[in-house]
């Protein structure tokens, strides 16, 4: 199959251009969210290069963050470089749990591999195994409990797209598959 952001960038805008003002831009050197401003009338989830999973990486943040947190540059989140300590690295897992879940998710509407992401290549040494759990917990909470909104949304046009007939199966997302 072809993954094409193009194609993501299109369904993010039917999905979410009008009722949230926000747009998915590529070809960034590192990635970041701007909220609208006096030059930009948009606000803009900016993904790295042209790198599907960076798109799909970026458009969860958005739908992890509130309303207020989407009027902040990069959701007003902390972050530490690759490099990190075991105690940075520990902070960085707390917040990726829910983002990589969905991205998880979105990779799966697609048909798209997905593996979790330390990014931390250089930083101390730790064990991925409970980053790895929390993911598939929280996928499971998402699938029994209901999606958010805004992800379930783009979800669907993700199925809709790439997998018509398809559905998210909870015995699909499980340890091994990571």
């Amino acid at each position: 199959m072809n993954y094409d952001c193009q194609d993501l960038i299109r369904l993010f805008a039917d999905c979410f251009a009008v009722d949230f003002n926000t747009r998915l831009v590529g070809g960034a050197s590192e990635p970041v969210y701007l909220p609208a401003d006096a030059d930009e009338p948009m606000h803009r989830i900016i993904f790295t290069r042209d790198y599907y999973r960076s798109a799909l990486h970026e458009i969860a943040h958005w739908c992890v963050a509130g309303a207020a947190r989407r009027q902040q540059v990069d959701f007003g989140y902390w972050y530490a470089p690759d490099g990190r300590s075991a105690d940075q690295q520990s902070a960085f897992e707390q917040v990726e749990v829910k983002p990589q879940a969905l991205e998880w998710l979105f990779c799966a509407a697609a048909g798209h591999g997905f593996r979790v992401s330390l990014d931390n290549l250089s930083g101390d040494a730790t064990d991925p195994t409970p980053f790895k759990r929390r993911v598939v917990e929280q996928v499971h909470s998402y699938l029994n409990d209901g999606i958010p909104e805004r992800p379930a949304r783009f979800i669907d046009a993700l199925l809709m797209h790439y997998r018509p007939q398809a559905t998210l199966q909870l015995s699909d997302f499980n340890l091994d598959c990571l």
